[in-house]
């Protein structure tokens, strides 16, 4: 059955439910309550809900000041305009500050494909991994993101959360396993090449492994926090291929997934890397998938490097 539901609506749905208990539980947005699909919890939670309408850099320093004063804030507000206008806000008083905020991109990537790039947010990966004191994660599916939604409820700390907008297909059978925050998570054992895949990519990723499991082992890597699903993995043996839904030429220098495993892999155990994502060029306006098949972000894409890295 293919899922229908988006990972926004899931965290809303569990936060509607720990709110029930927990009165700390605050949820803001910038005019995005509906693209958030936070209405019900506006409605059901009135008193911990605050609009700051279109007031990036605002939400955050509300949000940290809500931190200070006990409460347990989730900012949810588009990606692009989160990571970019309120990057300082996010530096200092979230980071530096040591401040309990979770910062939710929604729409992320390119779910705004037919927008153009002042709606895309595929630099926010790289922006985001390089203020220390912030955790970054992508939930691949709906299972996981409402593991990692009650974990972040837990968890003390400044995290930068980034998830699309449409539904995804299941990469959990079920939410009955143990999220993590910093730790990656292996689908698939194999012995020639690792696929480190992060966000609504994951899937790609296993279709791929699924569609060259007749020739070759291929194991793709479900990654939560970049630097140290990266370290994690640079002790496997045979390539590594990376899909981060972000800039391929100079990712080095951009700081995105790519970028995480090949700094890392370079220092503690150098084998070829290829880094799968958009070039360095504004991405093309369209639907999410015609934007990936455009850029090669597809399991058949994947499995022809697959096979041309393996030499077969």
């Amino acid at each position: 059955m293919v899922n229908t539901i988006p990972n926004r609506q899931v965290i809303c749905e569990t936060l509607l439910e720990l709110a029930q208990q927990d009165p700390d539980i605050m949820v803001l947005a910038s005019d995005s309550r509906g693209s958030a699909a936070m209405a019900p919890f506006a409605k059901a939670f009135p008193e911990q809900f605050v609009e700051v309408g279109i007031a990036e850099q605002n939400i955050v320093g509300i949000s940290a000041g809500l931190a200070h004063s006990g409460k347990k804030p989730f900012v949810t507000s588009p990606a692009c305009f989160l990571s970019m206008r309120s990057i300082e806000q996010i530096k200092v008083d979230v980071a530096y500050s040591a401040t309990n905020v979770k910062l939710v991109g929604i729409s992320g990537g390119v779910s705004y494909g037919a927008l153009g790039m002042s709606h895309h947010s595929v630099q926010d990966l790289a922006v985001a991994r390089a203020i220390p004191g912030l955790a970054v994660i992508l939930p691949a599916d709906r299972h996981e993101t409402k593991r990692m939604t009650e974990a972040l409820v837990k968890h003390e700390g400044g995290v930068y959360v980034r998830i699309g907008r449409n539904p995804v297909e299941d990469v959990y059978e079920s939410d009955d396993y143990e999220f993590v925050i910093g730790q990656a998570v292996t689908l698939r054992e194999g012995s020639d090449i690792t696929i480190i895949a992060a966000g609504e990519t994951v899937r790609v990723a296993l279709d791929a492994e699924e569609a060259a499991a007749a020739g070759r082992r291929i194991l793709p890597c479900a990654q939560h926090a970049y630097d140290q699903a990266a370290r994690r993995r640079s002790g496997s043996p045979g390539r590594k291929g990376n899909r981060p839904d972000h800039y391929r030429r100079r990712a080095q220098h951009l700081r995105g997934l790519g970028a995480a495993v090949a700094e890392t892999v370079v220092q503690h155990q150098p084998v070829p890397v290829r880094i799968i994502g958009i070039p360095d060029e504004p991405a093309i306006a369209g639907k999410t998938a015609e934007v990936f098949e455009h850029y090669g972000i597809s399991k058949e894409n994947l499995k022809r490097i697959a096979v041309e890295m393996l030499g077969k």
